[in-house]
């Protein structure tokens, strides 16, 4: 039975929409993906659900092609080139967070551990996929392939502790700007940085031809462009097709929110999450438990350290901690992470319409140029250098 796609798909889904209403009658203070992996994690632990179920329902293949690059191209359509320029702040927050995590485990572990297994929880905890790639390869090369289960149940997990801490610390934030907004004292950067309503007339297509299966055509332009320069360049495919998307808005060759536009976010956003999922695949029970002193000792001392890092930081660049901490934690789950993130912290705390809209565009930029600091860029570099010191 579960091997028809529409049924495999719908009991995933369903896992997501109950996180998702756990979401909501917590005010975002329990995580939807912290709901649905820890849920389909015990499932298949307990045999009540095969493995092979999320294959099945094909939303696996519809996140590889929909919710990577082309996703991403869309992400860059919602930051205007003045906000990431007036969102420097945020990239040396983000460096600061991993900075301190990387040494913290580097000494803590090192001590209480040994050395490699420290190297092998630096990279995932403070970025993402192909972080744990260049660790799970330099790894193996170097025949220490019963080490590749720690940077693998990091990444797994790592969103477990960051997420729910970040939504937290954040929320508190946009309950701040919600005062400011009842007091009359609430100034918004992003109106300061993107007041140039123009900007959106100037997409290329006269309106007659702004149908969702053209826009969908554009948006698969950029990511298919940003795919091929990922395997020419050393520079990675999710950075592209961010400076795709960025500089087509400015350019005129997307309009503001592409994919929305297109219809398409939303298949987009769920088979992003079922990429995510399928990664708990291959955790068994006795390795999360076998290892979990080792992971737990990394997650905890690498947490903490980009909590210090973005608090000094935040303290040094002059910004609201409970702005800056959070920035620093999209180390720990990155995008689609922080966009989820702060569309329900905007959700939980804005009481209508106009509210959420108002603070959900306040944290957005910062969170997305914080994670995209430290997945596509920062934990790349951390880990390519550390590996090579085994």
């Amino acid at each position: 039975m579960f091997q028809d796609p529409v049924v495999a798909a719908m009991v995933i889904l369903g896992l997501i929409a109950v996180g998702e209403v756990i979401s909501i009658l917590t005010k975002a203070r329990i995580p939807m993906l912290f709901i649905a992996l820890m849920g389909y994690l015990v499932l298949i632990w307990t045999g009540i659900l095969p493995k092979s179920m999320i294959v099945d329902s094909g939303f696996v293949t519809v996140g590889t092609v929909l919710g990577t690059a082309p996703i991403i191209v869309h992400m860059g359509t919602l930051i205007p080139l003045k906000s990431i320029k007036s969102q420097w702040r945020a990239v040396a927050i983000a460096v600061l967070g991993i900075i301190f995590a990387s040494v913290l485990i580097l000494t803590i572990v090192t001590f209480i551990f040994d050395y490699s297994v420290a190297v092998a929880g630096v990279g995932p905890l403070t970025g993402g996929i192909i972080a744990l790639l260049v660790t799970s390869e330099g790894l193996a090369e170097l025949g220490l392939v019963s080490l590749v289960t720690i940077p693998v149940l990091i990444m797994a997990i790592q969103s477990l502790f960051g997420i729910p801490i970040a939504t937290n610390i954040l929320r508190k934030y946009a309950l701040k700007i919600r005062s400011e907004m009842d007091n009359g004292t609430y100034v918004s950067e992003y109106k300061a940085s993107d007041n140039n309503e123009k900007e959106n007339d100037k997409f290329f297509l006269p309106d007659k031809f702004r149908s969702n299966l053209i826009l969908l055509f554009l948006l698969f332009v950029g990511g298919a462009l940003a795919v091929v320069l990922g395997k020419y360049t050393p520079i990675p495919y999710s950075l592209w097709a961010l400076v795709i998307g960025v500089l087509g808005r400015l350019i005129g060759f997307y309009p503001e929110r592409v994919m929305e536009r297109a219809n398409a976010f939303t298949v987009g956003m769920a088979g992003i999450i079922f990429l995510i999922i399928i990664m708990m695949n291959d955790i068994t029970f006795g390795q999360f438990i076998g290892y979990l002193p080792e992971v737990l000792s990394i997650m905890v001392v690498g947490i903490i350290g980009i909590i210090v890092g973005g608090y000094i930081g935040s303290k040094i660049f002059k910004w609201d901690p409970l702005k800056g901490i959070p920035v620093a934690l999209t180390a720990t789950f990155g995008f689609p992470g922080d966009y989820i993130v702060c569309e329900e912290v905007s959700r939980s705390v804005g009481r209508d319409k106009e509210e959420e809209e108002k603070i959900f565009n306040e944290i957005l930029t910062p969170m997305l140029v914080g994670g995209f600091t430290t997945v596509t860029v920062g934990s790349v570099i951390i880990a390519s250098i550390l590996i090579k010191t085994l």
